[in-house]
């Protein structure tokens, strides 16, 4: 991490905060069907989101597998979806598909807004007109794009910094987010995830439930994203790199890999075998040892 890097590393760890500005899929789904469409659709719950608040879950296909990841923000009658740039399409295709069954529409919205991640989930502007999805660790901003000017003036004066990929992806890591097409994909079944708040297994049917339900009621995942720590802080590894027990049985396998600052550490999101999971296991890959370590590496 060179000089520069590290030194917006630090404002950010050390109660300063920063904006990163990225294309994110926004869809607005209405309709005196959208429920009952939505809650065959997806993961989680709809009808106990409540107004003006949000939930987060997945798409599953019928085998269970993932889709999307997803949050859902409830307004009124409206219900936003919001996803990465990567699953966006699916996300619009697999809504619009159910528009002619009944009373229920889609529009793809995306194209009226800017999104900002603010790693101040604290951040406010008041009476400025957005639309807001929380997270731990940030609050993130649909800004409609003829007032992006306006809003970028806003974090001028509160001194955030802007953000690049690069250091976006280490505090992404130390964070345990997972990305599409690199931490998760469409072989990824959605428990394997390692996030609960996605699914809720006291709802009505829907598209994948049976698998997902089955694994959870009568057994456990085979593996799980969850993360590791190396031991030495020079370690040299990479995605898709196997990971191996002490007696060289197969453990898993890296999906990303930073250098984190904070804990002066290698760390890495990695698929590990249900067996290896408990924290603190040691596990191993190019001659290098890792512990295991819950997720998020750094507490908010």
């Amino acid at each position: 991490m060179n000089t520069e890097l590290l030194k917006e590393y630090k404002t950010i760890r050390d109660g300063g905060f920063g904006f990163f500005e990225q294309e994110r899929g926004l869809i607005e789904v209405s309709g005196k069907e959208a429920v009952q469409f939505l809650n065959g659709l997806i993961t989680n719950d709809v009808v106990k989101l409540e107004d003006n608040t949000q939930m987060s879950a997945a798409f599953p296909n019928a085998n269970g597998r993932l889709i999307a990841v997803v949050r859902v923000l409830r307004q009124g009658d409206k219900f936003l979806f919001e996803t990465e740039a990567a699953t966006h399409e699916s996300v619009f295709k697999n809504l619009f598909r159910f528009t002619f069954a009944g009373d229920f529409f889609v529009e793809d919205v995306s194209e009226n807004y800017a999104y900002f991640e603010i790693t101040d989930s604290k951040f406010q502007i008041p009476n400025f007109q957005s639309i807001t999805f929380q997270k731990t660790s940030s609050v993130d901003y649909f800004v409609p794009k003829n007032a992006v000017e306006d809003f970028k003036v806003e974090l001028e004066k509160a001194n955030a910094i802007k953000i690049s990929n690069q250091l976006y992806d280490v505090l992404r890591i130390e964070n345990g987010i997972p990305l599409y097409g690199v931490d998760m994909d469409e072989t990824t079944i959605v428990p394997e995830l390692g996030l609960p708040e996605l699914i809720s297994y006291n709802k009505g049917c829907y598209i994948g439930q049976e698998i997902i339900a089955r694994i959870h009621f009568r057994g456990h995942v085979a593996k799980k994203l969850t993360g590791l720590v190396f031991e030495d802080e020079n370690a040299e590894v990479q995605p898709n790199d196997e990971l191996k027990s002490p007696d060289g049985k197969n453990a898993g396998r890296i999906t990303s890999v930073t250098f984190s600052p904070k804990l002066e550490k290698v760390i890495a999101l990695a698929y590990v075998r249900y067996d290896y999971l408990p924290e603190g296991t040691r596990l191993e890959t190019n001659d290098y040892t890792a512990l295991v370590k819950d997720l998020p590496f750094i507490e908010q």
